[in-house]
């Protein structure tokens, strides 16, 4: 068995300062992010989405002309 006493509360030491760092990023971004990135090129020239009609507000005019 291992001995748990070895094993300190706080690890540190040089090579955890950047492990942290990078915890720390992908701590701060949504699960959606992390599980299906999207590129930045795709967020940046995705299209800004234009109002429509509600469905039914159309006039539609069935009569023929004579």
């Amino acid at each position: 068995m291992s001995d748990t006493h070895a094993i300190p509360e706080e690890p540190h030491g040089p090579d955890l300062t950047e492990l942290r760092a990078e915890i720390d990023e992908l701590a701060s971004q949504s699960t959606e992010e992390l599980v299906s990135p999207a590129p930045k090129i795709v967020e940046e020239n995705e299209p800004t989405p234009a109002p429509t009609d509600p469905v039914g507000s159309e006039d539609w005019d069935d009569t023929e002309p004579a």
